[in-house]
């Protein structure tokens, strides 16, 4: 039997029970459709993770300054120092301690049950560049800067929620929080804190007031950067900071949005393979049984075509061939559904599909390899049967 004379019959048989190809192909179609929605749905949602990567994590970097009783280990107008690398859009140095973190602040130094009573705040020393760090804006009134700096004036700013819980909204009359018994005017009030939220309840000073509450010297420092720049500020800011001493600054960096994207691709391909790989073994077991139930019923077509003087490898060449086209036709429609469902779920969503050709050419491979090895029992089966026994 020539290789024309094997595609046509099996071909003709395959063709003879359309319904009941059809039914066994649908197995592998799901299977591969499984696998090639798992696939192109992972690829593209990491893709978007990537595209909506967090702008705000991505351009924020922190450096964790431990604190030294010999010696500061970086100085306040570091930060400004660091403003002179390429990427840096700002920087702000603060001072928090335990100590600082637990202050009692009162509006007023009056015993009046009808105003608020005294709050436990945070008091927190920072530069001046801490609203464009923190991508704030201040509610009413204005931050200090480098004129108050100068003359040591005693002001703070509130941040929006310790100004509502010490019942402060307005600055036109100049008010005052005491702290440690000591008035100090409240300039501005800051909100929408898109950096450091916990700012938000705490109370801001400038360094020159920080040694009032025990705030010498910087314990972090705040960079803003460029978006793509974050990881080269993170290797460069310690040695910006502190020459001397950078192996024993802590650079808290964005994680990498490629790490990011691969993780999620990971996790939705573990979800959905199983599921892929379960519709395949499905669909070949579907492939097995009715080619049994095909072989069964041409029984005594075998044995004629042994008869004939056909050999065992022309009939299982046959039902090998049979098999693999219905797997070969589950996955060309299992793939091509799949890819639909890929851009029909991206375009729902707004996302940009992301489809690997690779995966496209190697589902229909893989639908006739399942055919093939589900129709290989079957095959040998048929071309073990003698043509006496056939023909009876």
């Amino acid at each position: 039997m020539n290789i024309r004379d094997l595609w046509a019959e099996s071909l003709a048989g395959m063709l003879a029970r359309p319904v009941r190809s059809a039914l066994t192909t649908l197995g592998t179609v799901l299977g591969i459709t499984t696998l090639v929605v798992t696939m192109g749905i992972a690829a593209t949602a990491g893709n978007q993770i990537v595209g909506r990567f967090d702008e705000l994590l991505a351009t924020s970097v922190t450096v964790e300054v431990p604190q030294n009783s010999r010696q500061a280990l970086v100085s306040w107008e570091a930060a400004a120092e660091l403003r002179r690398l390429r990427g840096v859009l700002s920087a702000t140095a603060l001072a928090q301690s335990d100590k600082s973190s637990n202050l009692v602040v009162t509006a007023n130094n009056l015993l009046d049950p009808t105003q608020v009573a005294g709050q436990t705040l945070a008091v927190v020393a920072a530069t001046p560049d801490l609203p464009a760090t923190t991508r704030g804006r201040l509610l009413t009134g204005r931050f200090y800067d480098a004129g108050h700096l100068t003359r040591g004036d005693r002001v703070v700013v509130l941040g929006e929620q310790a100004a509502a819980m010490l019942g402060i909204t307005r600055l036109d009359h100049a008010p005052a929080v005491f702290i440690n018994d000591r008035a100090y005017t409240v300039i501005g009030i800051i909100g929408g804190l898109q950096r450091e939220q916990v700012l938000a309840s705490a109370i801001l000073v400038p360094p020159t007031l920080g040694p009032d509450f025990g705030l010498k010297n910087v314990t972090r420092v705040l960079v803003g950067t460029q978006l793509g720049a974050a990881e080269l500020i993170a290797r460069q800011a310690p040695l910006a900071l502190s020459p001397n001493h950078t192996g024993e600054l802590q650079v808290i960096a964005p994680p990498s949005p490629k790490r990011a994207r691969d993780g999620a691709q990971d996790d939705v391909n573990g979800l959905f393979l199983v599921l892929g790989l379960v519709s395949l073994v499905v669909g070949a077991v579907g492939i097995a049984n009715v080619t049994l139930v095909t072989i069964m019923e041409r029984v005594a077509e075998i044995g004629l075509r042994r008869a004939l003087g056909a050999a065992r490898r022309h009939i299982a060449a046959q039902f090998l061939l049979e098999s693999s086209l219905i797997g070969l036709a589950g996955g060309v429609i299992g793939a091509s559904l799949g890819t639909v469902a890929v851009v029909v779920v991206a375009a729902v969503r707004h996302w940009t599909p992301v489809l690997d050709i690779r995966l496209a050419l190697a589902a229909p491979v893989a639908g006739a390899l399942v055919g093939l090895l589900a129709g290989l029992y079957p095959a040998l089966r048929a071309a073990r049967m003698e043509p006496v026994d056939a023909l009876r």
